[in-house]
């Protein structure tokens, strides 16, 4: 159980890693915030038939449930990981692809299935706005979980 513990504080800080690469990258790039995490929660919402009250308060709602949404997932993952790793650690290239590849496929994918984007249609800078911060996810979350648990 402990490793699913620090599996889920290094999912944690990769979470806050994430979301400090992706607001440094709007802050060079004077690029707006992306309304994605919040069409997913409300999508969601929607899927599972959970109203999240009167217009204002349903944006506000989405609005919140977005970022929290993306925390949950990469705690998550966190938790998985360290589950997995606890029983055989892996190289820490592996673990950093793992990591930030697994998140990036959980969002993506469910962004996807939900409807909310088609990562066909993405230029390569689409892609790249996408993939850094996911690296950066695993990085931390595998230097996290590595300071956490020494060999």
């Amino acid at each position: 159980m402990s490793a699913a513990v620090d599996g889920a504080i290094a999912g944690a800080v990769g979470s806050a890693v994430l979301n400090s690469v992706t607001y440094l990258d709007m802050t060079l790039r004077a690029r707006p915030a992306s309304s994605t995490p919040e069409t997913v929660a409300g999508r969601l919402a929607d899927v599972t038939h959970v109203d999240l009250g009167s217009r204002p308060q349903a944006a506000n709602r989405r609005a919140g449930l977005g970022p929290l949404l993306g925390y949950a997932t990469g705690i998550a993952a966190g938790a998985a990981f360290g589950l997995l790793d606890a029983r055989r650690r892996m190289p820490l290239p592996l673990a950093v692809a793992l990591l930030g590849g697994g998140v990036m496929a959980t969002s993506d994918g469910s962004m996807t299935a939900l409807g909310v984007t088609d990562p066909r249609t993405w230029s390569r800078g689409d892609w790249i706005s996408d993939l850094v911060p996911h690296l950066a996810y695993g990085l931390s979350a595998a230097a996290t979980w590595r300071r956490l648990r020494p060999s």
